[in-house]
């Protein structure tokens, strides 16, 4: 009964919003105003037939990634996402676990920024939400390269381009950042596990772990190695959102520069490859 419900739940606030407040274009003419299941199934990064699955009440026990992505999705409040998670026979998590729940004012800050490539991590750094721009520039990211500590220690990194010098700052700034994560959220097996893992599978990130090396904030101008457009410097900076632990990522260059126009054109060739 309580996954019926929930798959009832999901439809009846996929029927509520709107495509524009989803951050989609409108898509033409609808039989209905709401989002359709592709769309849906597009924003939280899940199949459409595990959505109709759900929504028909044929697929059980839904994980708890599944239920943040949908509501993620749906743009719910804090209610009800806590309503989800209990509908889904799950607890939302709780105090002592890193916040995953992005505000609805967060993820309409990214729809504004049309035009500038947005992220939003949490304090594990794990990617939660990036818009259409960046993913064109810094790749899309899946399954555990989602996380960068992890992209950085044992993953295939990113299209950032490093100095011998800016790859130590960015392998001691990440580590003092899990760190201090760890600490902060104690109960967070999520966590544990990450750590456990990269201290088993990298000397590197465990001789850092070990160290209690700490550092300070790495300079926010990154080259950019893009596999169409060629190297992009730009600003990036970090803003953190109060009460949430949630951390912005926002890549700027300067108005009329070369870099401006480069990252201009990478929006227009991601914008075409997600046409085709």
């Amino acid at each position: 009964m309580a996954t019926t419900e929930f798959g009832r739940t999901v439809r009846h606030w996929r029927d509520r919003l709107s495509p524009e407040a989803a951050g989609l274009p409108p898509g033409g003419r609808r039989r209905a105003p709401g989002l359709r299941r592709e769309e849906l199934a597009l924003l939280a990064g899940i199949s459409v037939d595990y959505v109709t699955r759900l929504e028909q009440g044929r697929a059980v026990h839904p994980s708890e990634q599944v239920v943040e992505a949908l509501g993620r999705a749906l743009r719910v409040s804090g209610a009800e996402r806590e309503h989800l998670f209990r509908l889904a026979g799950l607890i939302p998590p709780g105090r002592g676990t890193v916040p995953a729940f992005v505000p609805p004012s967060v993820q309409r800050m990214l729809d504004r920024l049309a035009g500038t490539p947005v992220a939003v991590s949490d304090a594990a750094w794990t990617l939660l939400l990036a818009n259409p721009q960046h993913v064109a520039l810094m790749g899309d990211y899946q399954g555990r390269e989602r996380n960068a500590v992890w992209r950085t220690f044992l993953g295939s990194g990113n299209r950032v381009r490093h100095t011998p010098r800016s790859r130590r700052d960015l392998e001691v700034l990440q580590v003092t950042d899990l760190r201090a994560t760890a600490l902060r959220y104690p109960d967070d097996q999520r966590v544990r596990r990450l750590v456990a893992e990269l201290r088993e599978g990298s000397d590197r990130f465990a001789e850092l772990w070990e160290s209690g090396e700490v550092a300070g904030r790495q300079a926010g101008r990154k080259t950019v190695d893009h596999p169409q457009v060629g190297p992009v410097t730009l600003d990036c900076d970090v803003l953190h959102v109060a009460g949430s632990d949630l951390r912005v990522l926002v890549y700027t260059a300067e108005p009329g520069s070369p870099d401006a126009e480069r990252l201009a054109l990478i929006g227009v060739l991601g914008t075409q490859s997600m046409a085709g």
